[in-house]
């Protein structure tokens, strides 16, 4: 045990189970994270308790230089946080906007008898209790109490079989913590020196992108290939029930013909499957026209029994997984519910790898199964779920409802929200299903044969499956990924009861085309199958890992799909090449093992930090240990790193032989190609995917050269017009002379006579313009803006029609007014102008009602209609309540009402933004109004018992 956890054994209680002292007069602290948790627990400890929140952690390493405290401003470690040198000491700083709730807490404390621990039952937990521990240097007895359920029947449990801190997960948890600062702070300089500055390196969320820009780069080397059949519509006679069904073609006189899966991503046939045959589009008409009119025949029939297992109760990735496929949730809004369904008591801990279910939750589903589907849907003997998932955490319960006898979702409905209450539901409905009686059914097998005119003998395939028995299935049914081809469990496909040499016709013979598709972006649902498929990260980090990725701008999406940026495919260039083990798949995933060795106290913290910083005798071949540490790494591979090579993206050649690649500069990817020895440079839009920056768009984007398309001259100033593509879109500008600077200038001087010189006059395109068809007499309209209309006769201020970011609108002083179209920018009169000024300032839902751009359907939140809308800001959508703007990758045309509701869901979930307030005057309000401001509208409408008794007791401790 490293020497900063010394006090973590020096606290521990001697023996564990109930407290001592259980007088009328003893008096005891428990400190949760959630001030909800608190309000939520405080009436079932009663009396004798103290119930506060920590609000999450309290304290981490320093954040930066104005963090470390003054006494370590000259270690050279400080910064860092880390004392690499001295068994790997952490310095640890209580964060700025905690330091009040320390001082609440250990105030508290002056007046209890016993310190509870009561943080969340998992790593994190334990480390966030040691860090309270710490810092509160507490001279009572400590105790920590875990629970994994907010009953009063287990927070009661909870309080009278305390146990020690845990000093190993402790361990465990901050070697983590320790090993993403080292990572972080080694990697990240490299990338701002060679890629680009501010950008960041993580142990998990490197490989995480690097999984997502894998899967770009595969859609990019994808070639399409083409292949065709003929679908059939059988007829099996007036006595058949269906009479029709449907069949496709599969095999040429014994020949199987090829279908997607033989293909490889180069278009052609995969080595295995040379004996398959390439049905073309020709071939597939002859024979359908050869066909009709013919006699087909049954040529075999296969029938088996269908047999389909419960799915197992929910744990953290598959919830996640789950709320994305049918709710369209991202897997942070996940979390975020599920977080305040558990510390409101609906569900149990929703931070957990495991699937079992306890005694008395088996008991509870089946109970309720029981009594909801009757007896015979209920399976014949209790269920248990132990799937052992690769680097499982705490062997934690499943995620459930909560309690010994499990609330319906009608019994909640009233006290939940709609977000709040579909995933309770799901929950509730996976729970049961996973106690109930296996799903059964019959899958058929038909093969059909009928000669053609033109003699081939074509051979049809159908198949159905019937369900006979529903069992788990009336409860529920799992989502599945469309995009894959998926088919839910309780899809039924009937085909008539057939014999073999039964004859039947074709009632419809259509010739039917297919291309191949390359593989589907990763959506946040797979990216999370695929990081636990792999074993990286843990299930508990997935929502952060995904929400990092895209806030540092390495990932974006378009829709559901995440797409990868060119700065990603840099610093994953970067990353494979000078430090491949680091984004290793196996490499990271390993490491987890090795943590969890630490968990286990198998393994000593500092001994493992050391090798794997400095080098040392640790994991498997190859490992960073092994090949001299995570220092020597980085320090020795800098100086090999080739910046412009990296920030070179190799596309493909243009017509004419020349390598197009894509460049990674200080302000963003253009694309770059050699002509004639003369460099030739395009600007990218921003929102173009990497795998659809096709040969011909590049043509197109080269075309339209940087220095702009010359219009003409302006017979006024005689400048230079031209028409160009910038970052945020067309506009037009004027060349003007360069400026005369002399050569012996020094470089302030030369800066200086650059920011005297005057600005070229620019102007954005309307909507309505095009680049390549803009007119000379058009940009000098825009360059006219701002146009002055007049001046108003009764203040005398100047009226003038200006074209902004954010569209067109008049201005006078600092009154301004929108315009409904940008002609009018032009066109409109003083005396039409002066109308406009004339009529009160309409704001917000009173001003004059544009057409929505788009109508989604109702919001499954509020249950308004949800449109989409131009505003002053760009496009976004609104549900009448709440207004979010469209993200990058959200277009109008192909938005859906699910990624709607998901934008909205995230604005609520933010809440208002907050009103700017004069400074109060005395700390003490101050403080008053921040606990006001904590407790929620419904808390605060309900007055409940737990919040008077909760505030009273603070108040006397006090």
């Amino acid at each position: 045990m490293s020497g900063e956890q010394d006090s973590v054994a020096g606290a521990r209680t001697k023996k564990n189970g109930a407290a001592a002292g259980n007088g009328a007069g003893h008096r005891r602290l428990v400190i949760v994270e959630s001030p909800t948790k608190a309000r939520k627990i405080a009436p079932y400890l009663g009396g004798g308790y103290v119930v506060e929140s920590s609000v999450g952690h309290i304290r981490d390493l320093p954040r930066g230089a104005a963090d470390v405290p003054a006494q370590y401003k000259g270690e050279a470690w400080a910064r860092l946080g880390v004392d690499v040198d001295n068994g790997f000491k952490a310095l640890y700083v209580v964060t700025p906007d905690k330091k009040s709730k320390v001082t609440e807490l250990k105030g508290l404390l002056k007046d209890v008898d016993e310190l509870y621990l009561a943080t969340d039952p998992d790593r994190e937990g334990e480390a966030i209790a040691w860090h309270l521990l710490e810092t509160l240097k507490p001279k009572v007895p400590v105790r920590r109490m875990v629970f994994h359920e907010v009953t009063e029947q287990a927070i009661r449990a909870a309080a009278d079989s305390t146990r020690e801190l845990d000093a190993d997960l402790v361990d465990a948890q901050e070697t983590r913590r320790i090993l993403d600062r080292l990572y972080g702070y080694e990697v990240s300089p490299v990338l701002w020196k060679k890629v680009m500055p501010k950008l960041s390196a993580g142990r998990v969320q490197s490989v995480a992108t690097r999984i997502v820009v894998e899967r770009e780069r595969e859609r990019m080397r994808f070639t399409s290939a083409s292949y065709w059949d003929i679908s059939a519509t059988m007829d099996a006679g007036e006595e058949a029930s269906p009479r029709n069904f449907p069949a496709r073609l599969v095999a040429v006189d014994g020949a199987r013909l090829a279908t997607g899966r033989d293909f490889g991503s180069d278009g052609r046939l995969k080595a295995s499957n040379t004996e398959v045959r390439v049905l073309a589009e020709a071939d597939a008409r002859r024979l359908a026209e050869a066909l009709k009119q013919r006699d087909f025949k049954v040529a075999s029939v296969e029938e088996k029994p269908y047999t389909r297992k419960p799915y197992a109760p929910f744990m953290t990735s598959t919830l996640q997984q789950e709320a994305g496929r049918k709710m369209r949730f991202t897997s942070e809004r996940t979390m975020r519910i599920a977080q305040k369904l558990y510390e409101n008591g609906y569900i149990t801990y929703m931070r957990t790898d495991s699937t079992t279910l306890s005694e008395s939750a088996i008991s509870a589903a089946r109970s309720q199964a029981t009594q909801l589907y009757g007896k015979e849907y209920v399976s014949p003997t209790p269920r248990q779920y132990t799937r052992k998932v690769k680097n499982a955490q705490e062997a934690h319960e499943a995620i459930r409802p909560s309690g010994e006898v499990f609330r319906t979702p009608g019994q909640v409905a009233g006290e939940l929200d709609t977000d709040e209450f579909r995933l309770y539901e799901m929950i509730w409905q996976r729970t049961i299903a996973s106690q109930m009686a296996d799903a059964k059914g019959t899958t058929m097998s038909v093969r059909i044969v009928g000669n053609a005119t033109s003699g081939e003998e074509c051979t049809f395939a159908a198949s159905g499956r019937t369900i006979t028995f529903a069992g788990f299935l009336k409860a529920y049914v799992e989502a599945v990924d469309t995009e894959t081809g998926g088919e839910a469990d309780d899809k039924q496909s009937r085909l008539p009861v057939l014999e073999k040499d039964q004859a039947l016709t074709a009632s419809e013979l259509n010739p039917d085309g297919h291309t191949t598709s390359p593989p589907a972006r990763y959506s946040e649902p797979s990216l999370v199958s695929k990081l636990e498929e792999l074993g990286i990260g843990r299930p508990s980090t997935y929502a952060s890992i995904i929400k990092t990725i895209q806030d540092r701008g390495y990932v974006w999406k378009k829709g559901s799909a995440l797409v990868p940026s060119w700065v990603a495919f840099a610093v994953i260039g970067l990353m494979e090449r000078h430090f491949e083990r680091l984004v290793d798949y196996d490499f990271t995933a390993g490491m987890e093992d090795e943590l969890d060795r630490i968990a286990a106290g198998d393994e000593q913290r500092a001994q493992w930090l050391s090798k794997f910083y400095f080098g040392g005798d640790m994991g498997v071949d190859g490992s960073i240990g092994r090949l001299g540490g995570l220092k020597k790494l980085v320090e020795g591979s800098v100086e090999d790193i080739d910046a412009r090579e990296i920030n070179s993206i190799p596309l493909f050649s243009d017509a004419d032989g020349h390598t197009v690649v894509v460049r990674v500069g200080r302000y963003g990817p253009y694309l770059e190609r050699e002509v004639d020895g003369n460099s030739q440079r395009a600007n990218l839009p921003e929102d173009l995917p990497p795998d659809e920056l096709t040969q011909e768009i590049a043509e197109k984007l080269f075309a339209t050269p940087q220095e702009g398309r010359t219009l003409g001259t302006d017979p006024v100033s005689g400048h230079e017009i031209v028409a160009k593509e910038g970052r945020f879109g067309p506009y037009v500008t004027e060349v003007l002379p360069e400026i005369e600077i002399p050569e012996d200038a020094t470089a302030a001087q030369k800066k200086a006579a650059k920011a005297k010189a005057p600005k070229p006059r620019t102007g954005s395109l309307f909507k309505s313009m095009d680049i390549e068809t803009i007119t000379l007499e058009d940009a000098l309209k825009l360059l006219s803006l701002p146009r002055v209309v007049g001046k108003d006769p009764e203040s005398g201020d100047e009226i003038t029609a200006q074209n902004g970011r954010y569209g067109p609108y008049l201005k006078k002083g600092t009154d301004s007014r929108s315009l409904s179209t940008e002609d009018q920018l032009f066109s409109i009169t003083l005396e039409e102008a002066l109308k406009i000024y004339s009529e009160p300032k309409q704001r917000g839902r009173s001003a004059t009602a544009k057409p929505p751009l788009k109508e989604l359907g109702d919001d499954p939140v509020s249950g308004k209609p949800m449109v989409v809308k131009d505003g002053r800001f760009g496009p976004y959508v609104t549900d009448g309540e709440y207004n979010a703007t469209l993200r990058k990758g959200d277009e109008i045309e192909s938005l859906t009402a699910e990624r709607a509701a998901e934008l909205l869901a995230e604005k609520r979930a933010k809440g208002p933004a907050p009103k700017r307030k004069a400074p109060a005057r005395k700390p003490a309000s101050t403080t008053a109004k921040t606990v006001k401001a904590g407790t929620t509208k419904k808390a605060a409408a309900a007055k409940s018992t737990t919040a008077k008794r909760s505030s009273s007791t603070a108040t006397k401790a006090k």
